[in-house]
């Protein structure tokens, strides 16, 4: 055999050899970055397993026990009996679980009320050259990390009836004030006030935080082509700040269906107003006080489903006015 021969077989037998080489080096990549990928999703796991722990005992474990225990019916000295619908046929026959959601929904439009109000005390604080901007931010920020106790109680020296700041006030001009926080609807006026008063904070500092996010070159522009301050805030300031107001408008929502320890501190377990402006929350506390634990946990039910409706139906509305840059 010729030494020309025995090459081109051996280039041969090199070339049939080199895609078995080139298969075996791309299956051993490939085993490399499904471990890699592997040991990534285990240290991802690893550090999400602790919140997703607390989420689960925390939250999903008591809405289930809490839905489990709206079929139920307890006795005086406890233990829970299956009892079906029962709880939800009282409860939707109840007026006053009725009156419960439209005094909730009506603290809720108080507290969306104050988002406007926050959207124009932001562009003030936040007009260039301000001084002590900061300051004014923390002023409108210290009542919503205030102890709700600490806030009514000076809010109920403010309504008193008899020596009240506020009545002394109407006195001066010779109006004899109420009692405001005695009188049904007045008493519910007045709550919902104090929770707009508390949540202009919170809304304030994340419209502010939005609005920095605005880019100056277009109030500049504006102001070239000869729009106002007032225009300016129409036309760039509210549509550019669309997302922020939607993401208060979302948490003042869940926060005003959460209303109790204001309400509970204004008014008192003894006023007799209070039936008829009591929260949702409030007829679920007060059923759990009298033992009936299973109408209470079918009132929590209801609170759950209302949240998470007005909750979708925000998400859905939002195309047609929020505004992402």
């Amino acid at each position: 055999m010729s030494t020309q021969t025995i090459i081109e077989k051996a280039g041969a037998a090199t070339r049939a050899a080199a895609p078995a080489r080139v298969l075996r080096a791309g299956s051993g990549r490939s085993r490399r970055n499904t471990k890699a990928k592997r040991k990534e999703w285990l240290w991802a796991a690893l550090f999400v397993l602790p919140l997703l722990f607390g989420v689960i005992v925390f939250y999903i474990w008591p809405i289930i026990r809490n839905a489990y225990f709206s079929f139920t019916t307890w006795g005086v000295f406890g233990g829970a009996t299956w009892s079906g619908l029962t709880n939800y046929e009282t409860m939707l026959s109840d007026p006053m679980f009725w009156r419960s959601i439209l005094n909730t929904l009506i603290y809720v439009g108080f507290l969306l009320l104050g988002i406007p109000l926050a959207v124009v005390f932001a562009s003030l604080i936040n007009r260039p050259g301000l001084k002590f901007a900061s300051l004014y931010r923390t002023a409108f920020f210290l009542p919503y990390v205030a102890m709700p106790a600490a806030v009514s109680m000076v809010w109920r020296i403010i309504f008193n009836g008899d020596f009240g700041m506020l009545n002394y006030l109407l006195s001066l001009v010779g109006i004899s004030g109420p009692n405001w926080l005695s009188t049904e609807w007045l008493a519910l006026i007045a709550v919902g006030v104090v929770g707009m008063w508390i949540s202009v904070g919170f809304n304030l500092i994340v419209l502010s935080a939005g609005m920095k996010g605005i880019p100056p070159e277009m109030y500049e522009a504006s102001s070239l082509d000869g729009a106002s301050r007032l225009r300016q805030f129409f036309s760039i300031t509210v549509p550019l700040l669309s997302p922020s107001i939607f993401f208060v408008s979302v948490m003042t929502v869940i926060t005003g269906f959460q209303l109790f320890d204001l309400l509970y501190a204004l008014m008192g377990t003894q006023n007799p107003a209070i039936n008829q402006t009591q929260s949702m929350v409030y007829l679920f506390f007060a059923h759990q006080q009298t033992g009936d634990n299973g109408y209470a946990a079918a009132v929590g039910v209801a609170i759950l489903l209302l949240v998470g409706v007005f909750t979708i139906l925000q998400f859905r509305m939002q195309k047609r006015w929020v505004n992402y840059v």
